[in-house]
């Protein structure tokens, strides 16, 4: 317990699946979470639910591909509890599996805008007010896509830029008391992927996927990703960055 007191952190996609779990972790863990997605409704239950256990919780949607939205949740943090110490950019979409020739450009942007562009946003207004020789800790949610390549066109591409920004901002900042380190979730029950989704997703791809992982290893929890970020996120990986932790029970070894 108490691994991350007197800490706060934004977490982003807080209102569901690895998002939600991780928010709840930290608040366990004595952090003051600040809770960001688009659906208001969705947020306030986590953070009732959050302070109704004795933690400490605040709501403020917010869309992150919208610049002007993550510079509000950075400024409106520090303005309200005077410190940024965690961020965890676990927002994000599919694209149901869709290979390279059926990828719209529609579906193409809207991925990239979201997993990549919004992580990229938040990471930016965060490092923009972080302070000099703060200790900070960025956890950015990739995924085994972006590691393996086994998920949709679009996915896989922002996901492994996902890590690639999450390197980057590491060498920048190596030294300096700020650590960005990334989680890869293999296979994880979400409102991303319930199986009346999964219906909809491209058979044909999945199934080729399929062929190059060891399914029968079995999906992990939302707490086993939260775990983990909470791992990268705390003090106990102090002298860990740039570094890309997949959590998927050995599926894609």
């Amino acid at each position: 317990m108490d691994r991350l007191a007197g800490k706060t952190a934004i977490v982003t996609g807080a209102n569901a699946g690895i998002g939600e779990a991780t928010a709840e972790l930290f608040a366990r863990e004595g952090a003051t979470v600040v809770l960001v997605a688009r659906r208001a409704d969705k947020l306030a239950e986590v953070a009732a639910r959050i302070e109704a256990e004795g933690g400490t919780a605040f709501a403020l949607p917010a869309d992150v591909t919208v610049v002007d939205d993550c510079r509000n949740v950075c400024d409106e943090t520090v303005k309200r509890f005077g410190r940024l110490d965690v961020l965890v950019n676990n927002a994000g979409i599919v694209d149901r599996h869709t290979p390279t020739i059926r990828v719209t450009d529609e579906l193409w942007d809207t991925v990239i805008a979201v997993n990549l562009t919004g992580t990229f946003n938040c990471c930016r207004e965060f490092l923009l007010r972080a302070h000099d020789g703060q200790a900070a800790s960025i956890v950015n949610v990739s995924s085994i896509a972006g590691v393996y390549g086994n998920g949709g066109a679009a996915y896989s591409a922002s996901k492994y830029g996902v890590i690639g920004l999450t390197k980057n901002i590491a060498i920048q900042y190596a030294g300096t008391g700020i650590r960005c380190n990334a989680v890869c979730p293999g296979p994880t029950p979400t409102e991303l992927n319930l199986p009346e989704k999964l219906e909809h997703f491209d058979r044909e791809f999945m199934g080729i996927c399929a062929r190059h992982t060891d399914m029968s290893v079995g999906e992990s929890d939302v707490l086993d990703q939260a775990e983990a970020i909470l791992f990268l996120a705390g003090d106990a990986a102090r002298c860990v960055t740039g570094q890309v932790l997949v959590v998927d029970r050995g599926m894609c070894l």
